[in-house]
């Protein structure tokens, strides 16, 4: 079997990255069969582009599985934590834009009782 591209297994369905993955994991036991009874050192080199190619038919089953996941809770209240975005621990605890925006109740009473002066300058 050849080597994979991603590109070329992100546009296939569920089933089939699962059969490929299948047939890639029955070609790598091949394969280690393979080395242990001794066999061709041209065959034991495609060992690592096998697993290779598992890892990306696997990468691109996980990515569509998360793409899914975030559509799904898209318009919901809540999200799993591993599907929120990451920044930084002092960003995400941060004041939002909303409550850091919010005055007190005395605050607004100053505010309105002892409003900024505006003042004319004679030119």
């Amino acid at each position: 079997m050849v080597r994979v591209k991603a590109p070329a297994l992100r546009g296939k369905t569920k089933e089939e990255l699962l059969k490929q993955l299948e047939e890639l994991k029955t070609e790598l036991s091949n394969l280690q069969v393979q080395k242990v009874t001794g066999g061709a050192t041209n065959k034991l080199s495609k060992i690592k582009d096998v697993r290779k190619s598992i890892a990306r038919c696997r990468t691109v089953l996980r990515a569509n599985q998360r793409e899914n996941l975030r559509k799904f809770y898209k318009s919901k209240k809540y999200m799993p934590l591993d599907l929120r975005p990451k920044k930084t621990r002092a960003i995400r605890r941060a004041l939002t834009a909303n409550e850091s925006s919010l005055r007190t109740l005395r605050q607004r009473k100053v505010d309105t009782h002892f409003s900024q002066r505006v003042y004319a300058v004679k030119a």
